[in-house]
């Protein structure tokens, strides 16, 4: 029963992080990094959550899983955001 609950938590988390992605336009995409890396946040914290209760080699393997690519998109985001700040930020006059 445990199994059942923690792929559905995993194909619902996949699916709305699909929705959400696919459904930003390319030029807001940059500026709503912040809303995607709190959605990516929480998978982070759910995933913790699954892999914690986990009683089998699959779900620990699905949690982790879920947790790797979470953490990555978190990474990214970042790094893309502070690129983002970069090029608004005035240059030294030379």
């Amino acid at each position: 029963m445990i199994l059942i609950a923690s792929v559905t938590i995993f194909v619902l988390a996949v699916f709305l992080g699909f929705e959400l992605i696919g459904r930003v336009p390319t030029l807001l995409h940059t500026p709503l990094m912040s809303g995607t890396n709190a959605i990516s946040g929480i998978i982070v914290v759910g995933a913790i959550l699954v892999g914690g209760a986990a009683e089998g080699t699959l779900e620990r393997s699905l949690a982790f899983l879920a947790l790797v690519f979470a953490s990555i998109n978190v990474v990214g985001g970042f790094l893309v955001t502070d690129r983002m700040l970069e090029m608004f930020k005035r240059r030294p006059d030379e």
